[in-house]
């Protein structure tokens, strides 16, 4: 018996074709996670911080970075001193209160007929020195001097100086204003009085030509016996000028005068320094270097009980040769 074959049966299949087209430049947005997934940490990077080295202190002088530091063995003293004549030199002065040190062998020379300046910040032994040009530092206890400070190749601290006699030629004006309690005759004539001068002519022509010389005649000429200490503090100050004034020293101190003044007092008295220049020779101190640049012809710089530089003020403020001047001067510090 024939049996039929049974075929198996007939499946369509379709043709299926993958096509491949060019990626897009622009990508897809990423899908967001799903609430409960956990998406993958982004590692933020940290800021760069730069630092920067600190700024050295006030009065450390920074040398430039491709040159070598200058050396100093000792101040810097301008060769144009040499040319000049001097009345006042400081050799090898040393000055101590006590077991302090407060003056470190200054050598220095006033020149005659000139201005000359002390600068320097509080505390460097400008007054100091300037009170020792006419011994008034024998006035405080423990004071002990080594060196010499001479007045026309004079000794001022030799044992036989009449420190008196010394003190006329070598006046001092305040930093405040000091008239004694009578009359402004009697403050312009009393170093007149106290050396015997009794003539009256004689005292009131010395009157009127220091107080002319003081700028201030013409404004207490007519009430000379009224007291001296109603007048206003500049008018105070140009007394006291010219109570210095009319003993005719030969070197002028002033210790800071115009500290306490206001600007047109100050103003007058810078007149009256200006004016009495190749008169007299003035060393003042002062710590307002406009001051220095306006009255002075000279210029010294101290610090730390030393002298650092001296010179011509125009160079000391223009072109100072010691790094510690030009960091002062320019207001890096003090």
């Amino acid at each position: 018996m024939l049996t039929a074959r049974r075929e198996p049966p007939m499946v369509e299949i379709e043709d299926t074709y993958e096509v491949k087209t060019a990626p897009e430049t622009k990508e897809a947005p990423e899908a967001a996670p799903a609430p409960d997934a956990k998406a993958p940490t982004k590692l933020k990077s940290a800021p760069v911080i730069m630092s920067l080295p600190p700024d050295p202190p006030a009065h450390v002088i920074p040398e430039p970075i491709d040159a070598k530091p200058a050396v100093f063995h000792g101040p810097v003293i301008h060769p144009e001193l040499d040319a000049e004549r001097h009345v006042l030199r400081v050799e090898n002065f040393h000055l101590h209160y006590g077991k302090r040190k407060a003056l470190h062998g200054i050598d220095m020379k006033i020149s005659a007929g000139k201005v000359t300046a002390m600068i320097g910040p509080s505390g460097c032994g400008k007054s100091t020195l300037l009170r020792s040009c006419n011994r008034l530092n024998d006035l405080i206890d423990h004071v002990r001097v080594e060196g010499n400070i001479c007045l026309d190749s004079q000794p001022i601290y030799a044992r036989n100086v009449d420190v008196i006699a010394l003190r006329k030629r070598v006046g001092m004006v305040f930093q405040k204003p000091n008239p004694f309690p009578m009359s402004i005759f009697e403050n312009v004539v009393y170093a007149l009085r106290i050396g015997g001068e009794k003539r009256k002519r004689t005292l009131l022509e010395a009157c009127e030509k220091a107080l002319r010389a003081a700028a201030l005649w013409d404004e207490v000429h007519n009430r000379l016996h009224e007291g001296a200490l109603g007048l206003s503090g500049g008018q105070q100050q140009r007394l006291c000028i010219a109570r210095a004034i009319a003993a005719d020293p030969e070197v002028l101190l002033m210790d800071e005068p115009c500290s306490a003044l206001d600007p047109i007092a100050t103003a007058k008295v810078e007149e009256l320094i200006n004016s009495l220049r190749g008169n007299y020779t003035i060393l003042i101190v002062t710590h307002n270097m406009q001051q220095a640049a306006r009255v002075s012809d000279f210029t010294a710089f101290m610090y730390l009980g030393k002298l650092v530089e001296y010179g011509p003020t125009s160079s000391i403020f223009g072109v100072p040769r010691h790094p510690q001047t030009e960091a002062y001067v320019s207001g890096r510090f003090g």
